[in-house]
């Protein structure tokens, strides 16, 4: 996401990995290992992303949606209680619900995110770190996170249910 093309990232996390192994005996334990691997991967990209100009205003790699409400405002009456409740996933067959074809619709939502979504629902959900290190590992505050992530998962959801829909009898 620092950088232009998936051939420059390939070589910042050759050169991150350099790093890795060139500077092992001076990890004081501070953070955890993969965190500290990764912000050395950030910093690389980071600096290679602005040695080449061809950097992106960190504002668009939130994507253009952050004026704009999550769910439906129709979702919701005068009182703020939901008109129709969300998908019901309770009586669908579980290898339907984990199924390959499922799996694949998370896939493509997750891809079709804006970059900084993307890349905090992978560590979180995908990958399973916890909140500080993905703070840490992108230098984020803990609301941005926090903001990040739920207009992730509100996304990938509404896939998922769009999804589950179209092939439930």
């Amino acid at each position: 996401m620092f950088v232009a093309s998936d051939a420059v990232a390939d070589e910042c996390v050759q050169e991150a990995w350099l790093g890795v192994l060139q500077g092992i005996d001076r990890f004081e334990g501070r953070s955890s290992l993969r965190t500290w691997i990764f912000r050395i991967l950030v910093n690389i990209a980071k600096t290679r992303g602005q040695r080449e100009s061809r950097s992106v205003p960190f504002a668009t790699l939130a994507g253009d949606d952050l004026d704009q409400p999550t769910w439906d405002p129709s979702s919701f009456d005068a009182g703020g209680h939901w008109t129709s409740l969300p998908f019901d996933w309770r009586g669908l067959p579980e290898d339907r619900v984990s199924g390959r074809e499922t799996l694949a619709v998370i896939g493509r939502a997750i891809d079709t995110l804006p970059p900084m979504q993307a890349e905090v629902i992978r560590l979180r959900d995908v990958l399973g770190w916890s909140s500080d290190e993905v703070r840490n590992a992108l230098d984020l505050t803990d609301t941005n996170q926090r903001v990040l992530l739920h207009r992730a998962r509100v996304k990938v959801r509404a896939a998922v249910e769009d999804h589950l829909r179209s092939v439930t009898p």
